[in-house]
């Protein structure tokens, strides 16, 4: 590469000969003196040596002379200045190559080294050749970098030491020497070369910006060095980091044709400070949808506030995907849980707000709500210091007017939670390796369609997934596998959770869940829960058994199909309901719980595989289909596999609707339930009345409401034992229990009979 062979510019000064008017004895500037007629300068025309040259008498400590054409510095050219000097006559001076640097207007550039290096003169006569390099960038050879500011010099060379000597000067000399960087230049742009100093303090954001626009289709090279950028550069060229680079936090770096981590990797040198720009740069406009890890392992000592990584964002609503990597959770103070104990009012005004915090600012928002009428999986969606008032993901159902609650600020790999709304946010094939020293994910308080696929969540200390409001509106949940830091312990003693969410059309699907307390608690309506494995069982013979799925609120709209239930429950409850006594609405309703595999080992007998769990009174079944379900037990019987847990109320029977019960297998378990329930009863002696048993087999002990058919199996016989042709009319919820019907005849007859009775209407 050479600027005079390929763009013709001139860089060679004239010769001595020509005359001296543009030879000045000052800067070489405008207006400065020059050696035309000057007592100590002549041409001289046949010197042994040089032929034509000049003759100069040293009478000034520094004796200039300088080119006063405007020599040309051009974006990644490199120039050499050359001279050849001999001395003649008295004292014996030192030489070097010198010049003067100028910006536009005329302007002078300051503070860059405008001298080449010192030669002495040692004797008379001796033909000596001094030389410097000049150009923008700081690389290996070039004397006097000048940076992109430069775009002219006014070259030549300096006499140095004692005065009264004289020398002869060849012609001064100024050819392109960029060739000889071109090892490094081939393919790529160095931002050296357009002024980037390297040096951890200087701004080189106008020098990257002048790189980068100068590619035009190579890629830019950013040698080693720490290139301090105090302003967001946008980089449209491929890049390649051997230095790194360092910048504000709320600046960015958007490498729109490198955006992947393991380029901001290299650009920042650390991976977990890389992750945080990379995900800064895909939340403005980088140009790309998703942020690839490129299959690297992030060691991260403490949590990642993702809004604070992106300070100009308060939400966002563009789909945007985070894939293929791995998180690490590395030992770290930084991971202790926050815990705060505050007394505060509730039950006046809003159903999801405390009111009256003490030390309300200390209370951490996200933080896990705990206390007295507390249900399960209640967070600080939000906090007002000014008011004293904290907003809850849920209400709760019985706590006092004024009371202590703890709050529990886990610690998350990456936290969402500062986002006042984020949409759309993928993350897909990523591991996340907690430790057990820390949670996984916390969503933000509001959003739609959060996605995980393809995703591990490995030994979360607290949780795996926390939604602490209703930022998981439509979440998606698939393939992921939830592996439990609780292994070892007893059901009964553990206290992670993989997942909790709040609003409505949650979707999970095909997920493994290992030994947690509990695999998913889900608030909302409209959730779809199906081919998961959720696993929960110890080694403990009769041991507890916990509830896998929790599904809060009365109607539901849910479909559980599919899945693999093993050694847990799936519990149903109104445990965020303000006032969970039943007043008015659906009550219990809408759930759809099909194809599902319940399978127990050594759990004591009065485990169920299903539960109702009302918080208050005169709740009831308003349409449930438990249909195609294998209930199975190992090791030991258990009693039924549906009941109700009354530990606050009981269900209301007495208005049981829309209750389906059927085409389910049981194995080692004691009551077969069904509802149409199919019996036999054998009446051994004749009588006008026969009672019918259900024996416990309606869903959840529940009444006998209804009779569908009564069939008899053979003839009716009277006490004499003649046939009778007779229809009888069935009595309803009989017994104790209401669990039995009667069926009277016309008279006394003896036989046996199919009867289908239903727990509803």
């Amino acid at each position: 590469m050479n600027k005079a062979i390929t763009d013709g510019i001139l860089f060679m000064p004239p010769a001595f000969a020509d005359g001296l008017s543009v030879w000045s004895s000052g800067d070489g500037t405008p207006g400065s003196d020059t050696y035309a007629g000057a007592p100590n300068a002549a041409v001289v025309t046949a010197d042994p040596d040089f032929g034509s040259c000049l003759e100069l008498q040293k009478t000034q400590s520094v004796q200039k002379l300088r080119f006063m054409g405007e020599t040309p510095l051009l974006p990644g050219c490199y120039l050499q200045i050359r001279a050849r000097v001999k001395a003649v006559s008295g004292a014996l001076p030192s030489v070097r190559i010198a010049g003067w640097a100028g910006a536009g207007g005329g302007a002078h550039v300051g503070g860059v080294v405008e001298v080449g290096p010192t030669v002495v003169l040692a004797s008379y006569g001796e033909v000596v050749e001094v030389a410097a390099i000049v150009g923008p960038g700081a690389r290996g050879g070039v004397d006097m970098p000048w940076g992109t500011r430069a775009i002219y010099g006014h070259f030549g060379l300096d006499l140095t030491g004692q005065n009264g000597g004289a020398v002869r000067i060849d012609a001064i000399e100024i050819e392109d020497v960029t060739g000889i960087f071109l090892g490094d230049m081939i393919g790529r742009v160095d931002v050296r070369d357009f002024g980037a100093a390297g040096d951890g303090s200087t701004d080189d954001t106008a020098a990257f910006l002048a790189a980068d626009a100068a590619t035009q289709g190579r890629t830019l090279f950013v040698p080693k060095g720490d290139y301090f950028l105090a302003d967001s550069v946008t980089i449209e060229a491929p890049v390649v980091f051997e230095g790194t680079v360092s910048m504000p936090a709320d600046k960015m770096l958007l490498l729109t044709r490198s955006f992947d981590l393991p380029a901001y990797a290299d650009a920042f040198g650390n991976e977990e400070l890389a992750f945080r720009k990379a995900f800064q740069a895909l939340l403005n406009n980088v140009d790309h949808e998703s942020l690839d890890l490129g299959g690297r392992k992030i060691t991260v000592t403490g949590p990642i506030d993702m809004a604070a990584a992106v300070p100009n964002k308060a939400s966002y609503a563009t789909r945007r995907v985070i894939r293929n990597g791995q998180f690490v959770a590395a030992e770290s103070p930084a991971w202790e849980t926050e815990v705060v104990t505050s007394r505060a009012s509730y039950g006046s005004g809003d159903a999801r707000r405390l009111t009256n915090v003490e030390n309300v600012a200390n209370v951490p928002v996200g933080a896990l709500v705990t206390g007295n009428g507390v249900g399960r999986e209640v967070y600080v969606q939000a906090r007002n210091v000014g008011a004293g008032e904290i907003t809850l993901s849920a209400p709760l159902y019985g706590a006092a007017a004024s009371q202590v609650y703890t709050f529990h600020g886990f610690r998350y790999l990456l936290d969402f939670s500062g986002f006042e709304r984020l949409n759309q946010l993928s993350i897909s094939n990523v591991e996340f390796q907690c430790g057990g020293i820390c949670s996984g994910i916390r969503l933000a308080p509001a959003g739609q369609t959060f996605s995980l696929r393809d995703c591990f969540i490995s030994r979360p200390m607290d949780r795996g997934l926390s939604s602490i409001g209703a930022g998981c509106q439509g979440m998606l949940i698939d393939r992921c596998q939830f592996l439990s830091a609780e292994e070892p312990l007893d059901v009964e003693y553990r206290k992670t959770i993989a997942l909790n969410a709040n609003a409505n059309d949650v979707k999970l699907r095909h997920n493994r869940a290992t030994k947690f307390k509990h695999f998913a608690v889900l608030g909302g309506t409209d959730s779809i829960v199906i081919g998961n494995h959720f696993f929960q069982g110890d080694g403990v013979n009769n041991g507890v058994r916990t509830a896998g799925l929790i599904m809060i609120g009365t109607y539901k709209g849910a479909t559980i199909t599919g899945n693999y239930v093993d050694n847990c429950s799936i519990e149903w409850t109104n445990e965020h309901d303000r006032d969970p006594v039943f007043t008015s609405g659906f009550s219990f309703s809408a759930m759809s719980v099909t194809g599902n595999i319940f399978l127990t080992s050594a759990a004591a007998p009065w485990f169920s595989q299903i539960v109702v769990k009302p918080y208050g009174a005169g709740h009831f079944l308003n349409g449930l289909t438990v249909s195609g379900n294998v209930f199975r037990s190992l090791s030991g019987r258990i009693q039924r596999g549906e009941r109700v847990d009354d530990t606050f109320a009981g269900l209301n029977f007495a208005r049981t609707r829309d209750v389906v019960f059927a085409d389910n297998t049981y194995h080692n378990v004691e009551k077969r339930t069904a509802s149409p329930l199919r019996l036999r009863h054998n009446q051994g002696t004749a009588a006008a009345q026969w009672t019918v048993d259900t024996d416990g087999e309606l869903p959840f002990g529940g009444r006998a409401r209804a009779v569908d058919a009564v069939v008899a199996i053979g003839e009716l016989r009277n006490g004499q034992g003649a046939t009778r042709f007779l229809a009888p009319h069935a009595g309803l919820e009989k017994g104790a229990g209401q669990e039995r019907i009667t069926l009277a005849w016309g008279e006394a007859v003896r036989g046996e009979v199919s009867v289908v009775v239903r727990v509803d209407l």
